[in-house]
């Protein structure tokens, strides 16, 4: 059993994180030692692993809570958790796009500047004026 201190520290969870993934379910409650101290066994290790990884690839809570509810019945179709995936993989992309986009913009407003004085400056004009970039980044 692992205390919650060393189960932060094996999967590099805070340890704030690991009591608010109890507190909404995404993990089970611990076990409590005769001192009141939580106590953790290998499937919570391993689910919060799982929770540290899926986090780490970008997927949100209820997605998360979705997997985890498939993985807990592994004898059914995977086609549920693929669909979750692949609707990651497009915000991802979507992301990027934008990101793209952004990078864009910002090397055209650098190109741009002269480097006089801050009055002829081309990146403080474009930064208070969005009508003048090349394209739209606001939803980033």
């Amino acid at each position: 059993m692992l205390s919650i201190g060393k189960l932060s520290a094996r999967t590099r969870v805070k340890v704030p994180t690991i009591r608010y993934y109890e507190q909404i379910g995404l993990l089970p409650e611990a076990e409590r030692s005769q001192g009141n101290q939580r106590l953790y066994g290998t499937k919570a290790l391993e689910r919060l692993a799982f929770i540290r990884h899926a986090r780490d690839l970008g997927f949100g809570l209820e997605a998360i809570r979705d997997l985890l509810s498939l993985s807990d019945r592994p004898d059914q179709s995977c086609a549920e958790a693929d669909a979750i995936a692949r609707a990651q993989l497009a915000e991802v992309d979507s992301r990027l796009s934008r990101l793209l986009a952004l990078k864009s913009e910002l090397q055209r407003m650098v190109a741009q500047c002269a480097g006089g004085r801050i009055a002829d400056c081309r990146v403080i004009e474009v930064l208070g004026d969005h009508a003048q970039c090349a394209a739209d980044h606001t939803a980033i």
